[in-house]
């Protein structure tokens, strides 16, 4: 078996050809030149153990899944009788009648009883049938919106790594398309292929009792079908999975495509995007072809048993009439027991069908719920201080992938209410530092303190709340402008929105906004500048009132007007905050009560801007370099 290619390969051959981990590509002839039955699957063990946890999810739903079987059950039993009232009125009508267990039991009643009988019996199965539906959809909807609830909360606490690895696209698909398809697996898997069997073990006992001869001749396809759809089954499951991997690929590259369309624009990669999107769907319809041709051949044998079967039965039971062996209406009645027959059969087989795409669903989910969350909370931890007190680095190491450090033995003492400067080249490390301060990453080694107590020992949710972050790259959400401010704070008022805003240097341009604090900013703030966007994320900071700030870069996309106008408001936040401030443009920072020189993810120098100058190290020839660089832009 080929084995699957890394997310990372499929990602590279999403840019340049269909996926290669077993997917059916046209050739030059336009052959298929891989076998797409064989794609890489989970193993049997892996299977199982989803199947498990599938049924220990849905072990809270027992009572509504035996009521739905137990509606199922009634809905057969009325639809395996009225066949014999039909059976009764030919029989009145032509005079004939066999000799059969079940014409010897038959009550002698009139035609118009009979039919009223049948009349009776067909309301009471379509009403029921009605209710068996209406339950069967509200079990699922449970169950979708249960499962659907769990895995959000499960992607909301994975890795950054582990989000980074499913895409946007791929989150989505999960959440939507395969929560979908999983909740009508009990249906599917159950209930449907439970109640098909009674019903053929059913349907077949009345056709014995009937005529032993005629039930043989309705059920002698019944194995090629069996055999046929067991076949189908073994080579369509992975091919859905596969699809299913794939779609989620496309999906994600599409997010990302319409998330940076300025880049694609600005570097005029529309058609090699539309190219991937092209070859990527590519790979998904011939797959989806190869399953559909499997399935065609499934429908054609189904096409030939379904009207050669009464044929049969009409000819062969033509015979026995003429030989006394069997009725008019017994015919007639083997006719609809047949075509009854084939339903459940049938059932059976698109129960296959649809568990095996289906199983592709439930396993990609499962999968993920059963992933590690992202630090999950210690047994013993507790919540964090009210206060900061200290805050400290002890030779703490940090690396992405393995053998490539970020940061290396990094001693960092920072006392509470300070503002700490991190300065350096581009790669320095200096966001990294800050993501370890956030704990959006822990230490590969080493360890850091608040208030002498490790940040791994504190419950994370208690800990996030002590902190606010003011990005680089802003991201504000689609909704009003208040809406974005209060997002920490959701119960804030609109005066200590308004009081944020100002002290953001935002009041003023909010209010020439169309609707005030009430404009829709659209998706990402796409309908503001990059300095309005700024300003409000600045907002958001302030109104949250945290313990512990950090600013990457966050005055970077204001103009220098706008800049002088907060630094004030930036100094009033710093203080009683533990802050940390990365900034490219060091005249920002000279305030900093600490600035920590960082050079290839190590500690160069610390100390203030006019100690730094004074020693003439490294942060001095930083802000030489700027200062010549500001000084020819500005003669230019």
């Amino acid at each position: 078996m080929k084995p699957a290619a890394s997310s990372k390969q499929r990602e590279r051959d999403f840019h340049s050809q269909p996926a290669d981990h077993a997917a059916p590509v046209a050739s030059g002839n336009g052959q298929l030149v891989t076998d797409p039955s064989k794609p890489s699957r989970p193993g049997k063990s892996d299977r199982r153990k989803y199947l498990r946890q599938y049924i220990n999810w849905l072990w809270p739903f027992r009572k509504h899944v035996a009521l739905n079987f137990i509606l199922a059950l009634v809905v057969v039993g009325l639809d395996s009788l009225w066949p014999l009232g039909l059976k009764m009125m030919i029989d009145l009508i032509s005079g004939s009648r066999s000799n059969s267990a079940i014409d010897a039991r038959l009550p002698h009643l009139s035609l118009k009883t009979v039919g009223v009988i049948i009349i009776i019996l067909l309301v009471l199965k379509q009403s029921f049938d009605s209710i068996r539906s209406y339950s069967v959809f509200l079990l699922n909807s449970q169950v979708i919106q249960r499962l659907r609830n769990r895995l959000f909360g499960q992607l909301m606490n994975l890795s950054l790594n582990e989000l980074g690895d499913m895409k946007s696209g791929g989150i989505i698909s999960r959440l939507s398309g395969d929560v979908d398809s999983v909740g009508g697996l009990i249906q599917q898997a159950v209930i449907s292929p439970g109640v098909a069997m009674i019903r053929v073990v059913g349907t077949v006992t009345v056709l014995l009792v009937l005529s032993w001869r005629l039930a043989v001749a309705a059920l002698i396809a019944m194995p090629i079908l069996g055999f046929t759809s067991y076949l189908w089954s073994r080579r369509v499951r992975p091919v859905y999975r596969s699809i299913r991997e794939d779609r989620s690929l496309v999906d994600g590259r599409v997010g990302e495509t319409f998330g940076g369309i300025r880049v694609v624009r600005a570097f005029r990669r529309d058609k090699r995007e539309q190219k991937g999107y092209s070859l990527g769907h590519h790979t998904v319809i011939r797959k989806q072809l190869f399953a559909w041709k499997n399935e065609l051949i499934l429908e054609a044998v189904w096409g030939l048993i379904i009207p050669i079967t009464p044929l049969l039965l009409v000819w062969y039971g033509s015979t026995l009439i003429q030989q006394n062996r069997a009725s008019l209406g017994s015919i007639f009645a083997f006719q609809i027991y047949a075509m009854l027959l084939l339903q459940p059969i049938w059932a059976i087989v698109n129960s296959i069908s649809q568990t095996q795409k289906t199983l592709a669903a439930m396993e990609r989910i499962f999968a993920v719920l059963e992933m590690q969350q992202d630090k999950p909370d210690r047994a013993d931890a507790v919540d964090a201080p009210a206060t900061v007190d200290e805050f400290r680095f002890d030779q703490v190491d940090f690396e992405y992938r393995e053998g490539k450090p970020v940061i290396s033995d990094f001693n960092l003492t920072v006392r509470g209410g300070m503002t700490v400067a991190l300065v350096g080249p581009s790669g320095a490390g200096k966001t990294t530092i800050t993501d370890l301060v956030a704990r959006f990453h822990d230490p590969i080694r080493g360890a850091i303190f608040l208030n002498g107590i490790d940040l791994r020992q504190i419950k994370l949710r208690s800990y996030r709340r002590m902190l606010a972050v003011v990005q680089q790259e802003t991201f504000l959400f689609d909704g009003t402008v208040s809406e974005n401010i209060a997002y920490g704070l959701r119960d804030a008022s609109d005066e200590q929105i308004r009081d944020a805003a100002r002290r953001a240097n935002a009041h003023q341009f909010i209010e020439q906004l169309p609707e005030g604090y009430d404009t829709l900013i659209g998706e990402r703030g796409f309908k503001l500048s990059g300095g309005q966007r700024q300003r409000i994320s600045i907002a958001r900071a302030i109104l949250a009132d945290p313990r512990i700030l950090i600013l990457d870069e966050a005055t970077s996309n204001l103009d220098t007007e706008s800049e002088q106008l907060i630094q004030a408001s930036l100094a009033e936040l710093y203080k009683n905050r533990t802050t940390f401030v990365i900034a490219h443009r060091l005249s920002t920072v000279t305030h900093a009560d600490l600035i920590v020189t960082i050079d290839a993810g190590r500690i160069v120098e610390t100390g203030t801007h006019d100690e730094l100058m004074e020693r003439r190290g490294f942060y001095f020839e930083m802000v030489e370099r700027q200062r010549r660089s500001m000084g020819t832009l500005a003669e230019a």
